[in-house]
């Protein structure tokens, strides 16, 4: 094998370990779900605890795409209809942080209150 072949496979497998890890350490944190559907936010408020990282799966159960945003966590997703996905937010300090559905601005925003 030559040293470039070489190289390239030694960084795939590292891409792939740290993919891995990534994944594997996302799973272990406690974990809260965002139901979106058409604008509206089931549940609107959620309630984590401050100073830990946390992941919020993101469900869109509704018809229409759907856009979860906070400029305050600096997030944003955009899901197909019946798409998932999740984020991973950083320790918090306690207070409350606004999210919205950038594609249904109409409607009320949503919460994530670190206590």
């Amino acid at each position: 094998m030559s040293l470039r072949k070489l190289q390239f496979t030694a960084g795939l497998i590292g891409l792939a370990c740290t993919l891995s890890a990534a994944t594997a350490f996302a799973a272990d944190l406690q974990t809260f779900r965002l139901d979106m559907s058409d604008g509206k936010f089931n549940p609107a408020r959620i309630e984590v605890p401050a100073g830990q990282r946390i992941k919020i799966e993101i469900h869109n159960v509704g018809k229409t795409a759907a856009e979860f945003e906070s400029v305050e966590l600096r997030k944003e997703k955009v899901l197909a209809p019946g798409a998932q996905s999740f984020v991973v937010i950083a320790p918090l300090r306690p207070g409350e942080y606004k999210f919205f559905d950038d594609f249904h601005l109409n409607m009320p925003q949503g919460a994530i209150v670190a206590k």
